[in-house]
């Protein structure tokens, strides 16, 4: 059987996993993501660990966005106009591949996931679906045609405007868009607004959730009229912590298409991903796979 090594790299953690395939992961290691040189000559010491016990016959990595798809671009596999501090610029595809000299898929953590869910999770059986994850930031994963989408360049949907939700004026934390979704639905945009250190340290019932429902669910509308995915799945750490948001968004969605657009019926159109915190994870193996094949 094929050895596989993913590199999921997100905004507060990377996950590193050694796998088979999605039914039998080896060996799974979380790093923090601090300082760019840092965190990736930290998964580099994981991975060529895990080379020197057994070859690696292709790497998949996940990462934050934006980032650089053009492989005939002079800066292929970097990160670009990020906001978070210090990573803008950051070659993290074409070092972790010097690491390993394997093949080596490259994509966002959100199409990764997306990609995983529709081979292995919520998504089986359909050809299109979106992955949308609500933590560090808001990111959108597309799969059309059991492919991740790509033009011209990625999908960036968390950083749509939106119809702001009547009474809220809060000017959102984005540093680029101020109130886009992810500067009013993100786990910093939701400390930033409450000033708290924490996302645990206010209740489930809390007001400022209402807002963050209604942020999401102007963005599965978009998503509805724009790419008419089959389904759309909600993960990530915000949602993970208030599992009650994912219902409330699709409540507020079907309010706000008002009978223009019908759902699918007999089940829930915006649901929690199918493989769970796994998502992510083995969104990176199958970017793998797809490298290997």
């Amino acid at each position: 059987m094929p050895l596989y090594a993913g590199v999921e790299l997100g905004g507060t953690k990377c996950v590193c996993t050694l796998a088979r395939g999605h039914q039998e992961i080896l060996e799974q290691i979380t790093v923090p993501t601090t300082a760019p040189d840092e965190t990736l000559a930290a998964i580099e010491r994981v991975l060529l660990e895990w080379q020197d016990n057994e070859p690696v016959d292709a790497l998949g990595i996940g990462s934050f966005g934006p980032i650089d798809l053009d492989r005939d671009s002079s800066t292929y596999g970097r990160i670009t106009t990020t906001p978070k501090p210090g990573w803008a610029g950051t070659d993290v595809a074409m070092r972790l591949r010097r690491a390993l000299s394997v093949p080596i898929g490259f994509d966002t953590d959100v199409n990764g996931a997306a990609l995983a869910e529709a081979k292995w999770g919520a998504g089986q059986g359909l050809r299109d679906l979106a992955y949308v994850t609500v933590g560090t930031g808001v990111g959108v994963g597309l799969v059309g045609d059991g492919k991740p989408v790509h033009g011209l360049g990625h999908p960036e949907a968390g950083h749509i405007r939106i119809a702001r939700m009547p009474g809220d004026n809060w000017p959102g934390s984005c540093p680029f868009h101020g109130d886009c979704v992810e500067g009013l639905a993100s786990g910093p945009a939701i400390k930033a607004r409450l000033g708290v250190e924490h996302l645990h340290d206010f209740s489930s019932d809390h007001p400022v959730l209402e807002t963050v429902a209604w942020a999401l669910a102007q963005l599965c509308h978009a998503l509805v009229c724009t790419a008419a995915p089959s389904t759309i799945l909600i993960g990530g750490g915000v949602v993970t912590g208030q599992p009650h948001l994912i219902d409330r968004t699709g409540q507020l969605l079907v309010e706000s298409l008002a009978s223009y657009i019908s759902l699918p019926a007999g089940r829930p159109y915006v649901q929690a991903p199918g493989l769970g915190v796994q998502a992510g994870p083995l969104g990176s193996i199958a970017l793998a796979m797809e490298a290997a094949a």
